[in-house]
């Protein structure tokens, strides 16, 4: 029997230029992914933007910019226009919103992040695993329960009474506050998990050094911590931003639908408005805020990274 020829150098560089030739392939499945449920439906999305709205809702020929018009101006009976800032005020209360969450979910996320990436392994895992279980209900179910809690007959007013603190239930539903308890609650963990991520992977000999060298607690936190976690910070936040800003359940279920925010005017337009091409073109303008808001992090961490 003949035996085998060697597998020669010239082989190997053969067969790793077939691997290399093979690696695009390996990525469509993602781009068919990403093309279909993602750039698809914002393509088709932002042609619904430039189409007339039907009369019972859906869209029309011809193409028009009315949707766009109809964001900063009114038109009045005699077809003349004028400006309206309505949906602008809607466009900064959510964007101011969404921006407070943001604040408050890095005042909660970086030393709870901290305490977790100092604890055991075996403590960690349990610490990950508790901030993870919210993600097992859904959201309609868990900010609904924060209704049945916060309302005035709720168990948060109940208990203040109990204990002697207040006699008349206090508005705790439907207000910006519960709105931004709401946003806080549902998109924390998105803040909490990639701070612990960076700041998991810490050496924690730098710490030691920098007591070694007399630096204060205030110090260490400013000099070491933060920079070693601002990778994390800025993930969680562009991870806290984008669905605070388009987020409609905590204003229509904790605001009630008196503090319309940017998510409940594009559902409403869709549903009880049937206006969808102005729906769209609220949703394009969301997304260019967003996008905006997105370029600008990466462009400012790519500045940090080659300074």
């Amino acid at each position: 029997m003949a035996l085998a020829e060697p597998f020669t150098a010239k082989d190997k560089v053969a067969a790793s230029a077939k691997r290399r030739n093979l690696i695009p392939f390996l990525g469509l499945p993602a781009v068919a992914v990403i093309v279909c449920f993602m750039v698809g439906p914002m393509l088709i999305a932002l042609s619904f933007s430039f189409l007339t709205a039907g009369v019972y809702g859906g869209v029309d020929l011809p193409f028009t910019i009315e949707a766009y018009r109809q964001f900063l101006f009114e038109r009045n009976l005699d077809d003349s226009l004028s400006f309206d800032n309505s949906y602008l005020v809607i466009y900064g209360r959510t964007i101011l919103l969404a921006g407070l969450t943001v604040v408050i979910s890095i005042v909660i996320g970086l030393p709870t992040a901290w305490y977790m990436a100092t604890r055991t392994p075996k403590v960690r895992e349990r610490l990950v695993l508790l901030v993870t279980i919210p993600f097992w209900t859904s959201l309609l179910v868990r900010t609904y329960c924060w209704v049945l809690i916060l309302r005035d007959q709720g168990l948060a007013n109940g208990l203040l009474r109990e204990i002697g603190l207040i006699t008349e239930p206090l508005p705790l539903l439907y207000s910006y506050g519960s709105i931004l308890f709401g946003l806080v609650y549902s998109f924390l963990p998105f803040m909490i998990l990639p701070i612990y991520a960076a700041l998991e992977k810490v050496d924690f000999r730098l710490i030691e050094a920098a007591y070694d060298l007399y630096a204060s607690r205030a110090a260490i936190f400013l000099k070491v911590v933060l920079p070693l976690a601002k990778p994390g910070v800025i993930a969680g936040s562009m991870l806290v931003f984008a669905p605070s800003v388009g987020s409609f359940l905590a204003p229509d279920l904790l605001g009630g639908g008196k503090k319309l925010m940017i998510g409940s005017l594009i559902q409403m337009q869709f549903t009880t408005s049937r206006n969808w091409s102005f729906g769209a073109a609220c949703a394009m303008l969301l997304m260019a805020v967003v996008l905006t808001v997105l370029v600008f992090a990466v462009r400012q961490s790519k500045k940090e990274r080659h300074a």
